[in-house]
């Protein structure tokens, strides 16, 4: 006999073909069956109703536009919440995005980090970029802070474009080290 999370995951394959197949009523019932544990997830990594909302909603819009390309309708939950993620991130990156360029005070960017406490955050990434070597402080510096592109950067440090992008690759992890675990700088 079989368990009902199996039912439900066999129902919800069985349901994800039909969609496939071109039946709305499928999307429907689809859309009924997941909009709550679609929203709840959207409001947890969005912390606000109204983005949990938009991304809900962004979510559908793109997997009715991919779910004739689901190879396995088995995995329909985790391709879903898949979506989620990658919607969010999505957004995030652009709310940076608008906010670099209308040059907003980067203390209001804090509000984007989830689950963080601003001034921590801010602290910690000026100790890590602090304790860089120079040759990655200066060229994130100049990447990130001074947004240079690459062949500019080039030009200033008068290295090649790929020892730039080399540097950047090195520092970007070097920092991630020093935020995450900060303790590991004592033992450079």
């Amino acid at each position: 006999m079989t368990s009902p999370p199996e039912r439900h995951e066999l129902a919800d394959e069985l349901v994800v073909v039909r969609c496939q197949l071109g039946e709305s009523a499928a999307f429907d019932e689809l859309v009924r069956r997941w909009s709550a544990p679609l929203y709840r997830y959207a409001l947890k990594l969005a912390g606000e109703a109204e983005l949990a909302r938009d991304l809900s909603q962004d979510v559908w819009l793109r997997a009715i536009r991919g779910l004739p390309r689901l190879l396995d309708p088995a995995q329909f939950r985790p391709w879903l919440f898949g979506i989620a993620h990658r919607c969010f991130m999505d957004r995030l990156r652009s709310r940076y995005a608008i906010a670099v360029d209308n040059d907003t005070d980067p203390d209001a960017l804090g509000a984007l980090a989830i689950d963080a406490d601003e001034e921590l955050l801010h602290q910690s990434l000026e100790r890590g970029l602090a304790a860089l070597p120079l040759l990655e402080r200066e060229v994130l510096t100049l990447f990130y802070l001074e947004s240079l592109p690459l062949a500019e950067i080039s030009t200033v440090l008068q290295i090649p474009t790929g020892t730039v992008k080399s540097r950047l690759f090195r520092a970007r992890k070097l920092l991630r080290q020093l935020v995450v675990n900060p303790e590991q700088e004592d033992d450079r």
